[in-house]
């Protein structure tokens, strides 16, 4: 039988010696395999959730849709053509069935298919998102740590207190009622930028801002506390000791350490900023999913409505997955941890 031999490195880190390198790379294929089944699962139970809550929901999403004007013979056929006359249990196969072919459904009102709406708007809201991830990452990181330098040992207690007061108060305003200030400040007053409408670069400022603000000065507190625990950490004295460099201490030894904590917050405000990025394309005028997802709700289009929470469901599902990967891939005690 092989033993695995684990040893903890100075900074922090897990390493295999010998044929235990082949054996965590098995425990790290089981890991990726067992986040993958929960992701499918997760998935699953989501998508029976809309399509039971949808159903249960009370009234006729038809009549709701062409609006009680319309003629009973017209509201039958259209019944008919969606399959809504047909027994519940043969709705869901039909709706499962459609899922795996990459059909999300078609709208209520105009027939339009809900997938080409997705392959329209998606790449609208993942850039939006995904920027102001990247200035939430940008931002966050180097202030958190930046601060904790400065902090550190209870020095420039003024410096903690302003820090704490102005993320905490960023953190608590809603990205709504950010992006209707920053359009009130920079679109309608100064008229520095562009109120609404996806164009050049100018357009991207003020959703991103108001979508990566709050997300960052959370983050932001969490990556300070992250980089005081490590600051205090044994292996961090230890450089200290041998005179080497604060910059090669803070940035090649505490920075990487502090990223785990920090990235996986991270990963789950990646999440929510998706999610958030509705109400904000909705000030912005952004044609992203949300902007279609809110006309949905209001004009009571549920296959749309249907289709899309399925879409952002699953985004988020695979965002969390990446996450997790690669967390797991900086730092392998998570899988050791996991199957320990």
């Amino acid at each position: 039988m092989t033993t695995q031999q684990l040893s903890v490195q100075p900074d922090g880190t897990v390493a295999a010696s010998g044929s235990a390198r082949g054996r965590n790379g098995n425990r790290w294929i089981s890991f990726f395999l067992r986040r993958v089944v929960r992701m499918v699962v997760a998935l699953f139970v989501i998508v029976t959730a809309s399509f039971v809550v949808l159903r249960m929901a009370g009234g006729d999403p038809v009549r709701a849709a062409l609006g009680p004007t319309a003629d009973e013979s017209v509201i039958q056929a259209r019944r008919d053509q969606l399959g809504l006359n047909d027994p519940l249990i043969v709705q869901f196969w039909n709706y499962l069935a459609g899922l795996f072919q990459g059909d999300l459904g078609v709208s209520l009102i105009t027939g339009r298919s809900v997938t080409e709406l997705v392959e329209f708007r998606l790449p609208a809201t993942l850039q939006l998102a995904g920027l102001a991830f990247l200035v939430v990452l940008l931002v966050a990181v180097p202030l958190g740590l930046g601060i904790a330098i400065l902090t550190q040992g209870g020095r420039k207690r003024g410096t903690e207190l302003t820090f704490t007061a102005v993320t905490g108060f960023f953190a608590a305003i809603p990205e709504y009622l950010l992006a209707v200030a920053l359009v009130i400040i920079f679109s309608v007053t100064l008229k520095l930028l562009p109120v609404a409408n996806m164009g050049g670069p100018e357009t991207y400022i003020l959703p991103v801002v108001a979508l990566a603000l709050g997300s960052a000065a959370s983050l932001s507190r969490i990556a300070r506390v992250e980089a005081l625990n490590v600051l205090s950490e044994d292996y961090i004295r230890t450089a200290r000791s041998k005179r080497l460099p604060r910059w090669m201490i803070n940035f090649r030894h505490a920075l990487p350490n502090m990223l785990t904590a920090t990235l996986t917050l991270g990963g789950s405000l990646l999440a929510t900023m998706i999610v958030g990025s509705v109400l904000v394309e909705q000030v912005f005028n952004w044609p992203g999913l949300g902007t279609a997802f809110v006309q949905a709700i209001v004009t009571k289009d549920y296959g749309i409505v249907q289709g899309l929470a399925i879409v952002y469901a699953g985004v988020i599902l695979i965002v969390n997955l990446i996450v997790d990967v690669v967390l797991s891939l900086i730092d392998r005690r998570t899988t050791l941890l996991e199957t320990a």
